[in-house]
């Protein structure tokens, strides 16, 4: 299990802003609406409540820094090895037994390449927050997918609409690669992704038509963390806050991405005719 003890640097993001916007207190409390007495507070404790977070990060946010961002920018230069998690209500501990036992690869630590990866997953929550983790893959056991057949049946076995099959030699030996492995690295897939996975276990497109329209999804990779030893491999480094005007704009983007796959899905319908249907391929 890993300890939690990151938080928002909202002393040192303040401080940022007045330095780069040359203002003062008073300015800086007449733009956001917080009180001087709670700015001098911050700058002596560093805490804070979600309301003066709002008022502050949503006031550089509609001033065009997108400070978040930045910062993943910056770490990754520094760190090289960085990873984003995204909490509907913060994190006071990790461990790898935390998820659902219906995610894409069943119980673990679930991560993501990129700031926005983690964000898309939570950002419909009002106290959600992403986190920023160090990390090295030395001496672990990895089972790495690419966009495929074999992460496709993995993914589906995990959510659970496979039980048809679950006696099935392919899935078997996929379910048991994935259960040895201390870390699996593979292509991210949310909630729309799935629906069309769910299309092909129900046997409506077959897996040509599956794979080139999830191709579209550019989420990158997830990394899942499922074992104890491979969470001694994760360092926290940062917890971001995501303020209401951001969060607009991560489900405008999703909106978008979301029409893509759509469009992607139906092409690949017309292309792809005569691929293999499920049955066919785990007869």
């Amino acid at each position: 299990m890993v300890k939690m003890e990151c938080e928002y640097k909202l002393k040192e993001d303040i401080g940022f802003i007045l330095e780069s916007e040359k203002m003062n207190d008073l300015e800086l409390s007449n733009n956001t609406g917080i009180s001087r007495t709670t700015l001098n507070e911050i700058k002596s404790n560093g805490k804070s409540t979600y309301t003066v977070c709002e008022k502050f990060y949503s006031f550089i946010y509609d001033n065009h820094y997108r400070i978040n961002s930045v910062k993943e920018e910056l770490i990754k230069e520094k760190y090289q090895n960085v990873l984003f998690h995204g909490s509907k209500n913060g994190l006071s501990l990790i461990t790898a037994n935390g998820s659902r036992d219906n995610c894409d690869f069943g119980k673990g630590f679930y991560l993501g390449e990129t700031y926005n990866q983690a964000l898309s997953f939570v950002y419909s929550n009002a106290k959600s927050s992403v986190y920023s983790f160090r990390y090295s893959l030395n001496n672990l056991k990895i089972k790495k997918f690419e966009c495929s057949l074999e992460w496709m049946l993995a993914i589906c076995y995990y959510r659970g609409s496979l039980e048809h099959y679950s006696q099935n030699t392919k899935i078997n030996s996929i379910v048991s690669e994935v259960e040895k492995a201390d870390v699996i690295i593979a292509p991210i897939a949310d909630n729309k992704m799935f629906y069309i996975m769910s299309q092909f276990t129900e046997g409506e497109i077959n897996a040509d038509v599956a794979l080139h329209s999830l191709s579209a999804s550019k989420l990158g990779n997830q990394y899942i963390f499922k074992t104890e030893t491979a969470l001694n491999h994760l360092i926290p480094i940062e917890r971001y806050y995501v303020c209401n005007p951001e969060r607009e704009d991560c489900r405008q983007r999703l909106n978008e991405r979301s029409f893509e796959i759509n469009t992607k899905l139906k092409l690949a319908k017309r292309e792809f005719k005569n691929g293999l249907y499920i049955e066919e391929l785990l007869k």
